[in-house]
Order: C-alpha cells, then structure tokens, then sequence
C-alpha cells in the first residue's frame, strides 16, 4: 500500500511515494516551475496553473516509478511552504497570480494591521500571533487596498496548499495547521478570528473555506484524475496541512513534549504540546501541528548560511570542517562569532549582520573560526532552547531532523544540556504530508492509527548519532551563551546590530 505527498515548493514542486508496508520512500520525482518576472523588489509571485501543471507532471512521473504498484495507491497529502495566497472568483477562475509567503510587498498591510489592534503585543494577545507581511491576512488587505477591481471578483482565497487539494477533490476546506499560517486564525482557540477578518473586509467569512478535522479527509481524488494517472478511483486526499507543522511529524514529533532541531536553510527548534504554548514575546510562532495539538516554532534563520560561510571561506569540505571542529577547544580560545549573517528570527534581529569579536594576534586560526562559527550558531539555538523552557517545555532531549555530523552534534548536545540524535533517512514536509494521509486513511477504514503511531512506525532515529551532554561543557556554555546575548543586547540597543 502507497501513500502519496505533493509538495508545492517555491521553485518547484515535487511527489514521494510511502510504502508504508515497508516504511520507506519507493518513488520520488520532482518538477520546475516558474516565478512571474518583472516585478518590482519585494514582489515573488507564481501563476497556480503552473502548480497544476507540475504537479500533474511530478504525479505521473512518480507513478511511472512506482509501476505496477500503483495500484495500491490508497491516499495522497498535500504541503507547501508557509504564508501565500490565491485568488479564485466565483467561476473557480484564478483571478491573478498567487503571492507566495516569501512576498514582502504587503509589509504595510501588516503593519497598518498590527497598528489597529496594538501592535505585535496586541495581536498576540488576541490570536497567538502577530500579522506578518507573507500571510493571507496581509495580503488580502493588500489585493484590496491596490487591486480593487480584482478584490471585488473574488470569491474564494486559500493558502496553495489548499488550492491543490482543492483541484485534486473538488472540495474546499483547510485544516488548522494550515489556517494558523494565514494571519486571520485564532491559534490557541482554533477557530477563525472575527476581529481581524471585520477589519479586513467583512466578505472574508463568506471567502474562507470551511475547517477540516486533522484525521479527517478534504475528499476523494477526482475520477478524471484517477483515470488519468491510471490508479484506482476512491483514493482519498487527506487535508493537508502547513509545512512546518507536517516537517515535525515527518520527524516522530507527535507527540506532548517532542523537540525538534531542524538545520536545514529555513532552520528552527520547534517543540509539540498539548496545550497552546503562547509567546507573548514574539519570537515563537504558536502554531497548530498535524495531530490537533500545538507547536511552538523558533525560526533560525543562519542554520546554514553561518557554517557554509567559513566552509566557503577555507574551501573545505563537510569532513574537513568537522575534523578542524574536533581540532580545537570549547570557547575557540576567545573567539565568539554573532551569525546573523541573513538577520535573525529568534532573536528577533531582521536587520542585523553578523559580529566577530574577540580577535587576537594569537586566536585568529582557522580551527578556531570554525568552532567559533559552530558555537555561535549552537549557542543561537541554545537561545531558542531557553525560550521553550520558558513556554513552559522540559525537554529530556532533541530531535534532529539531519545528522549534522558528530562534532556539531556533540556541541549541540553540551549546549542544550539533553541528549542529541538525528532521525534516519527524513523526508521533511513531503513525507509528512504522505504520513498525515495514512492515518486519514485507516481512521476513515476503521482503524484508530493515531499520529504518534504512524510517527513510531515510519520513523527511526539513528542510533549511531546518540550525543550525550558533557556536564561540565554544558555549565561552560551556559556562561558562553549568557554573554553572547548580553553583546547582543548591547549592540543592539547601540544601534550597532
């Protein structure tokens, strides 16, 4: 039996199979396509035929793998990445091309949003969040404030993940981890917030699609579809869900407590609870995740970019950067390096550059600029583990989501203070989304699957990454991390970072 995952991506969009039968990835393939050119800086949008299209093409390739097991195709889940918007009038037309999450012309919609209901603090306090410039909420003030004549033809707004689940069934919906990336959802309370969307337009309530229960299908492929791709007819597709909250399932997060280190490009250390976790600082997103529980998200914005800087930099490989890591001692003999060489979003720093301080005639090594990049990026996540404990969390230990190779993960672990182990063979949000429409399949057959079941059978830690904390390491890099941010909050406060 397979089960399928669709990923709209930015550049483009890609399909795994699941072989659930053998709890591994049979198939993948993968298909471009493109952004609308010629707009102003700031602007990144895509034509959603053009989802359409490459889906239907990754589809049939991915099939084509599979061969005569596709056959035993059985349910399909759908992902993208967080924030967009598309635009369909009452004709299911689309009305104009989609704006992605990384869309930053709303910026001012976000801002004219957050001045109305008292700023970050006030917007947190009524929905969990504060309104960022890549959400729907945003955008939609934005479609009506510039294009007006196209606000007044639209009948419907969905995320792009919706739109697809839309054309595979015909069936409207979003499911909360979905609506929690929009702007417009009361996260802690999970229903749509009123206030924001009266403030919007009041035509909102009637343009939203209806909610959609996590375990419960958006509908059935379509029999065109089914025809097409040569599987069989009754294939159900499960509701989907956002990225973030389908990367921690895809890596056994699913369960009150998970945490989970993700070092890819758009890092982040995101914790599941039971209960709506709500940062009334800011810098954690409250979030809803695939299961019906809650996600606290701390952004990282230099997971890579601060490492591969000085890989770049020296010329060296992954291996290489490890053995100069292993080579040199805790504290790279005074060298501390601030990594936020793409600003940062946990601490809250969009617009800082990165700091290396502490330079002598004898520490300036290239073993010791790579441990001090290694640290600073390790400390920076060790910040972000500090703000889960304040939300209340007690980790007993951390989930990578890819084996970051020893030494970094040894450093991990004496930061944190908990053990480290990285998770075997993931395939991120795509392979969540293939998970999510599994255990939509068997609760709709009668079987009570539940995540954290389908999340202990699919996903296996690798053993051999196990790093435990060094006690005395971890005491030395509680007194690292306390002076790195009070240089951070020096500079900061200086106007100087």
């Amino acid at each position: 039996m397979h089960f399928l995952g669709i990923e709209i991506g930015h550049a483009a969009t890609r399909v795994v199979a699941l072989d659930l039968e053998a709890a591994t990835v049979s198939a993948e393939a993968v298909a471009a396509h493109a952004w609308v050119e010629g707009l102003p800086d700031g602007y990144r949008e895509q034509d959603p035929s053009c989802w359409i299209a490459a889906a239907d093409q990754a589809m049939r390739q991915c099939l084509e793998s599979l061969g005569t097991h596709r056959g035993g195709v059985a349910g399909i889940g759908i992902t993208s990445p967080t924030g967009g918007m598309v635009v369909l009038d009452e004709n299911n037309r689309i009305v104009r091309p989609a704006k992605l999450g990384i869309d930053r012309s709303a910026q001012r919609q976000a801002d004219e949003i957050g001045r109305a209901f008292g700023g970050a603090p006030g917007l947190i306090e009524l929905c969990g969040n504060s309104v960022a410039a890549g959400s729907l909420a945003a955008q939609c003030l934005w479609l009506k404030q510039h294009e007006p004549y196209h606000f007044q033809r639209t009948a419907r707004l969905m995320t792009p993940q919706d739109f697809i689940g839309y054309w595979l069934t015909g069936e409207a919906g979003i499911e909360a981890g979905s609506a929690a990336t929009t702007g417009l959802f009361n996260v802690p309370q999970r229903r749509w917030s009123a206030e924001l969307m009266e403030f919007i337009d009041s035509r909102l309530f009637d343009m939203l699609p209806p909610g959609i229960s996590p375990a419960q299908p958006r509908g059935v492929l379509r029999p065109a579809l089914c025809k097409a791709w040569g599987i069989p007819e009754g294939v159900i597709v499960a509701p989907g869900s956002g990225a973030a909250a389908l990367a921690a399932l895809a890596v056994g997060a699913a369960s009150d407590g998970a945490v989970v280190a993700d070092l890819s490009a758009d890092g982040s250390l995101a914790a599941v609870s039971d209960r709506p976790c709500v940062d009334f600082r800011g810098e954690a997103a409250t979030l809803c995740d695939s299961s019906g529980r809650w996600l606290a998200r701390l952004g990282m914005s230099n997971a890579v970019a601060a490492l591969e800087l000085v890989r770049r930099h020296y010329g060296w490989s992954g291996a290489e950067f490890e053995r100069a890591l292993e080579a040199t001692t805790a504290g790279a003999n005074g060298l501390l390096f601030l990594p936020y060489l793409r600003g940062e979003a946990t601490p809250r720093l969009p617009d800082a550059s990165g700091v290396l301080h502490g330079i002598t005639l004898d520490n300036f090594t290239p073993g010791n600029l790579a441990r001090a990049a290694a640290e600073g990026l390790a400390l920076g996540f060790g910040y972000a583990f500090s703000r889960l404990r304040d939300l209340g969390f007690e980790p007993a230990g951390v989930r990578v989501a890819r084996d970051a190779g020893p030494a970094f993960q040894q450093l991990l672990a004496d930061v944190f203070g908990v053990p480290v182990v990285a998770v075997a063979g993931t395939g991120g949000p795509l392979l969540g989304a293939a998970m999510q429409a599994a255990v939509v399949y068997f609760r709709l057959n009668g079987e009570s699957l539940g995540f954290d079941e389908i999340a202990g059978y699919i996903v296996t830690v690798d053993e051999s990454t196990r790093r435990d904390p060094d006690p005395q390491r971890h005491e030395f890099y509680e007194s690292m991390l306390a002076r790195q941010q009070y240089l951070v909050e020096t500079l900061h406060a200086g106007g100087f970072l």
